[in-house]
This record gives C-alpha cells, structure tokens and sequence, in this order.
C-alpha cells in the first residue's frame, strides 16, 4: 500500500498543563534511578595505577539539551555506558525530540533513524526492521519496554499498539541497528529497540494532552473513493513523590484513527507476459480502523543504602486489521495485553520478573475455512513469565564484565495451532570490556541459550575493537552472530482454508462452476522440525560527537549473511506426500480429485507448511547525522 498515509492536512490541539508538587518532606538526596550506572570503567580512559569511576550522569539545567556527549545508553551491553561508547551502532531518540513530535505513534519516532525501515499497512499494523526490507509480521526485530520484552512468541512479530505508557513518560529510545543476541537473545535477528521510561522522581506533576488531526485517504487510483480520514488521542500522567522512599505514577490515554482506504476495481498490471484477459478484482473487505486504550502505574521504594524495588503494570487493548500470510485478520475490541514487572537494583546487580498475559480474537476478512464455509477465527491467548538477572563486576581497572541470563516460560491456546501448548527457554550471557590502552577498547563476549523446542544450543558470539584517538570519536570493527526463533505458528499451525479458484471453462462438467467459484482446499501446517534462522554480522562503523556535543555523526558498511530463513512455501517433498491432497479434499465435489490432478506442471490441491532456506548475504551503508 504505497503512500497510504500521505499527510495532506493536519490539525492538531494540544492542551497540556503541568503542576509541581512540593515534597511533604525536607529536600532530600535524589534516590537512584533503576537504570543506575553500575562500576564500569566505560567512559573515563584506564588509569594504570588508579580505579575506573563508573559512569557519571552530568547534572543538567531543566532548560539546558542533553549533549550527544553526555548521551547515556543501557541497551548496548545491557549495563550503562556512554553511546559514544557503545559497541554497537546505535541511534537515540531522546525526550526533547520526544516532546516535539506531532504524532503519538512509537513508530513513527524510528522513521529518521538510519537503516529503519518501516511499513504501516493499516491504522494499527506497523512494522519495524533495522537494516533490511520491512513487510507485514516482520519477525526479527525485537522490542523491549525498559527491558521487558514486547515480542508475542505465538507469531513472532511485535503489536506496537500494545506499549502502555505515554509519550511524556518516555526517557529515551534506544535502537540498536544490527543484531544483538550477544546479551539480548532470541529474536534480535535484524535489530534492538528498547523504550526507557521516566521513573516517577523524574516527571513529577500531573500532565493532561489531547489532539485530533486529519490525513488524506485517497491513493490515486481510478475508482476509489475519497476524503478525509481522522484521528483522536487523549492521554494524562500524575507522578509524585510520597516522602524521600516512596514515589508513584499513574497514567492513562487512548488512541483512536479511521482506516485508511483501499483501491477497488481491477488490479493494475504493467507486465504483459502475466496479465491475463480477466484480472482480478482487488479482494472486497471493507478497512477497519483501530481504537487503542491503555492504563499503566508504577511504584519505587528507595532503600536508605542505595537500593531499589520497583512494581509497574498495565494494560493496553486494541482492535483493527492484522496481516498474515493467510489473509488479514480483523482483530475485534476487547483484545488486551496486560503485564506485571518486579525489578531490584543493588548497586550494578539488577534482578527482575515480569509476566505479559494476551487475550484477544479476530477474524479473516478474505479466507474461508474449508471445513465450515466460514470466515477464519483467530482466538488467541498467551502466558509469559520471565526471570532474569544480572550483575557488572570491574577487575584490575582493565576489565569490566557484565553477565547474567534469565529464564522464561510460556503457555498457549491458540485456536489455529491447537498442539501448542507451552515452551520452556532459558540462557546466560558474559561479556568483557577490556581497556587494552587509552587508545583501543575491545569488547568481547558471548551467549548460550537452550530451548525445549529446538534439538541443540544456540551460541550467540560477539567481538568488537574500538579505536578511540579522541574521547568523542569511535572507530569499531566488530562480528556478531544473532538469530530468530521459530515462532508457535511456525511450528504448530493447522488449519486448511478454501482458496476460490475460477473454473468456469470447466462448465461443460458442471455447470456450477460458470458462476460459483471452486473452493479449492489449501492445507497450512506447521513444521516442528524448523532450525533457528540466524545471521553473521560483519561491520566497521565510526561514531564522532560535534559541534559543541549539539550533534553526533555515524557512518556503517555492514554485511550480514543470514542462514536458515524461515519461508512459507508450498509442500514438494516426497517425504511430505501423503499430505496431498489435504484429507477433507473429498467433500469438494465439483471436480473429481484425478482430473485436477492431470494439470500439467503441478498438483491440486496443495500444502504449504514453514521450511528452512538456504543462505542470503545483504551489505549496506548507512550515514546519520541527529
């Protein structure tokens, strides 16, 4: 759907009014934030004869930006560093650009950034990949809310609808532009990005925001109708410190946006060896627009000697069009994710569990199930609960070592893969910063994660020099190896659609098939014997901060051969034969299964199922300037 959401007018109100609230309290010390810089020598040059301090947040002036070189980063190596710094090519999107920004939509914050490349197909179906062409369900990015991980593990993609907080309770966006299981696991294939939110010290005061706007729905296709969409949002957030321990915030919004319109009449075709006398029309589905509620809290208890226990929950719902690669699905309203996290911060040691419950159905608005006659259902409901853990450690004033793993859990009922029932993964990471001189910096580390569904481990390299000839410039080469799971419907999908085939030069053997098309029965199944898809990533990257630390530079050549695809493709195995026909081909009778078999070129009907592919190599080069 190409330039569907062409912005031809907007209109936006914003009303938003902040009050400070005064502490009940005598003014005490700032309590940590729970992203606190751990004892890591990451941004002061080694001293032989001296230890390293840890990173330092300098103070800043509320009216005064935040310089690139002052710019603070967790995702990288999973403990604080400064992003010149980092070891891998990373973009931040801070809350000065946040704040600016005229859309209340996650994704579209990604679009400036290098190598991010992002589809909207429908008013609620985004989808985000770094360093690679983006379609519907795009399986290898994976997104994190302070930590917490937003991938839904049934169909391997991320529902960006399904972030709970407000844009003001944002901190900062950080994207890693390249693989990055090293220290974050499954389903970093293509890229990070990692939502920091404010802690409740940090935004203190009530906050209210509205807007509404307009877009423009036409595509410019003959006879397609025409006119102005709209959008509605409304959010508000309190955040207050109760005494010097404890300190809350609750917030709340929503997000409402009419659908996009949708060309109808004959499909376009400029390629005459396959067009045909009689095109097809575009398929008749009315678009749905998407209404997007959401709820969140958080609590901190601040320990006298540095500690911190955190409590946050929400819930966000949804509804509107989600594509797959049977058809779109219409996901209906009351479909919500839920979530509840605990975290402890001591000092570099950081403990945390979290749990994300969905519950949602849909329904296909093109495939018909071949059973019933009916339109597809989707219900859908999953489990996640997760434990991990993590510490940084500093040995000799040389070397800084984070390390940690975490354990998750998830169960499933999923009405189109009925044989999933859960899964059990679990990994552990380490990775070491040596300072060899003032000069060069090498990073090395690894991880080893084991899944119940998988035959073997799975080991998750990285490597990368830095040279550094001034505190603000970064030289890096570096070889990392990240990789994607299979996804529950990879692995468990059934179901066996009926795809409308037209026959009617066949009339002569029943007239029926002049008029009504052929429900031609097309079997899709799982395949429990899928490999990991995975990447080599090969780079040389320059990072540098000019201009008074007002703008950082970033250049990359990248090269990533990534191995194992996961496609889905028609059955033509002999081991998977008996498969074909599907077996509920026999109450089709239109056509007796031996004539549609004499087709040359092919068999009907088929099955398709999800298969390991080969190798691809993709080499870029990206430039970025913020």
């Amino acid at each position: 759907m190409k330039a569907v959401c062409r912005w031809a007018c907007a209109a936006v109100v914003a009303i938003s009014s902040v009050t400070a609230l005064e502490a009940q309290q005598p003014a005490a010390a700032p309590a940590p934030d729970p992203q606190a810089a751990p004892a890591k020598p990451a941004d002061q040059k080694p001293d032989p004869k001296a230890a390293q301090k840890p990173d330092q947040k300098p103070e800043q002036k509320p009216d005064e930006p935040q310089k690139y070189e002052e710019t603070v980063v967790v995702s990288a190596s999973r403990s604080e560093e400064k992003l010149i710094n980092a070891p891998a090519t990373m973009s931040v999107i801070g809350a000065q650009t946040i704040e600016s920004s005229p859309t209340q939509n996650f994704a579209e914050l990604l679009r400036a950034v290098p190598g991010v490349n992002i589809t909207q197909v429908s008013a609620r179906d985004i989808n985000v990949t770094t360093r690679g062409a983006t379609g519907t369900l795009a399986t290898g990015q994976l997104a994190l809310l302070d930590g917490r991980s937003l991938y839904q593990d049934f169909f391997g993609f991320v529902m960006w609808d399904f972030l709970p907080v407000n844009l003001n309770e944002i901190k900062q966006v950080e994207v890693i532009r390249g693989p990055a299981s090293a220290v974050w696991g499954a389903n970093a294939l293509n890229g990070v990005v990692n939502v920091i939110t404010k802690s409740p010290r940090e935004m203190q005061g009530t906050s209210a925001v509205m807007g509404v706007g307009g877009f423009a729905r036409e595509s410019g296709l003959a006879g397609q109708p025409s006119g102005a969409g709209t959008l509605f949002y409304i959010s508000g957030t309190h955040a207050q410190a109760v005494n010097d321990r404890v300190a809350f915030k609750i917030s709340a919004g929503g997000y409402t946006q009419d659908p996009y319109s949708r060309p109808t009449g004959t499909i376009p075709c400029d390629r005459a060896e396959v067009c045909t006398v009689a095109r097809n029309p575009y398929p008749n589905f009315t678009n749905q627009g998407t209404t997007q509620p959401k709820f969140d809290g958080r609590v901190d208890y601040d320990y006298p000697d540095g500690r911190k226990l955190s409590f946050s929950g929400g819930v966000a719902g949804t509804d509107g069009i989600m594509h797959t690669g049977i058809g779109p699905f219409d996901i209906n309203s009351g479909s919500v994710m839920g979530y509840g996290k605990a975290s402890f911060t001591k000092n570099a040691f950081k403990a945390s569990f979290f749990t994300n419950i969905l519950s949602g159905d849909a329904t296909n608005l093109l495939t018909v199930d071949a059973a019933t006659g009916q339109a597809v259902g989707f219900n859908f409901g999953t489990k996640t609960f997760d434990f991990e853990a993590s510490n940084v450690q500093t040995f000799q004033a040389r070397h800084a070592v984070t390390y940690g793993g975490n354990l998750r859990y998830n169960t499933f009922n999923l009405s189109l893969a009925p044989l999933a029932e859960n899964r059990l993964e679990g990994g552990g990471y380490i990775q070491d910063e040596m300072f060899l001189t003032n000069m060069f910096r090498l990073v090395a580390g690894a991880r080893l994660d084991r899944f119940d569904y998988l035959d073997s481990f799975v080991f998750s390299p990285r490597a990368a020099l830095m040279i550094k000839p001034s505190e603000n410039q970064t030289f890096r080469v570096s070889y990392n190896r990240a990789y994607r799971s299979p996804s529950v419907i990879n692995n468990f999908l059934d179901v066996t659609i009926a795809e409308p085939l037209n026959l009617s030069a066949f009339a002569g053997l029943n007239p029926a098939l002049a008029t009504t098309p052929y429900p031609l029965p097309v079997a899709s199944v799982g395949n429990q014997d899928l490999q990991e898809t995975s990447v080599d990533a090969y780079e040389l990257g320059y990072s540098g901060v000019v201009a008074k630390g007002r703008a950082i530079i970033s250049a990359a050549f990248y090269v990533n051969k990534t191995h194992d695809d996961i496609l889905f493709t028609e059955l033509t195995d002999q081991r998977y034969s008996a498969a074909n026909p599907p077996p509920n081909w026999v109450s089709f009778t239109h056509l007796p299964p031996a004539l549609i078999n004499l087709i040359p070129g092919g068999t009907l009907p088929s099955t398709f199922t999800y298969l390991n592919f080969g190798e691809t190599t993709q080499k870029g080069f990206e430039l970025g300037v913020n």
